[in-house]
């Protein structure tokens, strides 16, 4: 057995020295191109999946998320559950959020979002929306008569340009009328304007918890939710546990379990865009393959059939070619290692600049071992079959044909 992988490994070599050598270095090209174009896309989905959840972290749900028990709308003793909270171990922060339907208007235009009252305290200790203020200043206290709103509330004087109803170009210092779901109606100063390239977060308004009060005509110890900051060296699932035993009745999840399905619907659909390029990158790798060992072995008849001839087994022609083809993919394969590790250089220092956001690619190390693996796979197969195919000819026919 051993005599027969030297002779396969022999006849491969000879092949591969005596063979075309711009043919050999156009098909390592063309499967490093293959394997980079697998690598890429997944690594791009992962770096905006990566993007996405940190969003959804630093101004959506923080690190969990406290909302009222089922059947209940707002969860009542706000201030004393905030006390059990940040008294918990690991909890760094925890900032009570009051969110009220209302419609915005100003430059004669009108839209329906919901407004937040926060305690912008806590808020800053919570989220990361004060760091991202496109223009103005996030609230430093208890303001009354002011207001912060989003990119996409505020809009653009020019309509067309608006992903959603906007106030047409509201800027910082402007007023606008605010008619809230209980009936009352105020008049604000556009204190900021924020920009988190969150969709739904910028198409909301926030005011302070003082001002609600003042809305509703009474003093509020209930919240909507709860937001919760981890310590950074803190288990999330840990804290939720000890939330729990700490005596929280109300439901607590993780940033992951406060996701909608609408989301993870969402995040499945990049899933199968993933595989289909995936599925796409190993047919054309089959193919190539394919037509490279076809060529190969049908120029080479008359050599196979005088192999047979002095007695060269058949399956040892066949380990030839295989071997061939993994020299190839080895070779492509490193070339594609190369260029990702390239590109991860790249894009480290130049990120991609989407709508929602800046993205790195994320190259993880298991994609990259297992599109790898399937690139082996498939290159294996594509080469077996034409080989096999040649060396079951008749050595007669072979021989007349080449």
């Amino acid at each position: 057995m051993l005599e027969r992988e030297r002779v396969a490994f022999y006849l491969a070599a000879r092949s591969l020295a005596r063979g075309n050598r711009t043919s050999l270095l156009l098909n390592v090209a063309i499967i490093g191109l293959i394997f980079t174009n697998m690598i890429l896309l997944p690594s791009i989905i992962s770096g905006s999946v990566e993007l996405f959840n940190q969003q959804t972290i630093d101004f959506q749900t923080s690190d969990l998320q406290i909302r009222p028990m089922e059947g209940d709308q707002y969860i009542g003793r706000a201030d004393a559950l905030l006390e059990t909270v940040n008294r918990v171990p690991g909890v760094r922060r925890a900032s009570g959020r009051y969110s009220i339907g209302a419609t915005l208007s100003g430059r004669n235009r009108a839209v329906s979002v919901p407004v937040t009252a926060i305690d912008p305290r806590n808020e800053v200790e919570v989220t990361k929306i004060h760091e991202h203020m496109k223009d103005g200043e996030f609230f430093s206290g208890g303001e009354r008569g002011e207001i912060l709103i989003g990119q996409y509330v505020a809009g653009n004087e020019d309509t067309r340009k608006d992903l959603f109803a906007s106030l047409g170009g509201v800027v910082v210092g402007e007023r606008i009328e605010v008619a809230f779901a209980n009936g009352a109606t105020r008049e604000y100063v556009v204190k900021g304007v924020f920009d988190t390239k969150s969709y739904f977060v910028d198409y909301s308004a926030i005011i302070t918890r003082d001002e609600l009060e003042s809305v509703l005509g009474s003093k509020v110890d209930e919240v909507t939710e709860v937001l919760v900051r981890v310590d950074t060296d803190a288990d999330v699932d840990k804290v939720k546990t000890a939330l729990l035993e700490a005596g929280v009745q109300e439901e607590v999840k993780t940033w992951q379990e406060a996701i909608t399905s609408t989301v993870e619907e969402s995040l499945e659909t990049f899933d199968i865009i993933n595989s289909i390029s995936m599925l796409v990158s190993l047919v054309i790798a089959t193919v190539v393959i394919f037509i490279v060992i076809t060529i190969k072995a049908m120029n080479q008849r008359r050599q196979i059939a005088i192999l047979k001839a002095i007695g060269i087994h058949p399956s040892i022609i066949v380990r030839s070619y295989l071997i061939q083809v993994l020299v190839i993919c080895a070779l492509g394969t490193l070339l594609g290692l190369l260029m990702v590790g390239l590109l991860g250089v790249w894009f480290t220092a130049h990120p991609l600049v989407f709508p929602d956001g800046v993205v790195v690619p994320q190259f993880d190390t298991v994609t990259l071992v297992e599109n790898m693996g399937w690139l082996f796979a498939v290159s294996m197969i594509a080469g077996f079959v034409p080989a096999w195919r040649i060396t079951r000819e008749n050595i007669l026919s072979a021989m007349k044909a080449a």
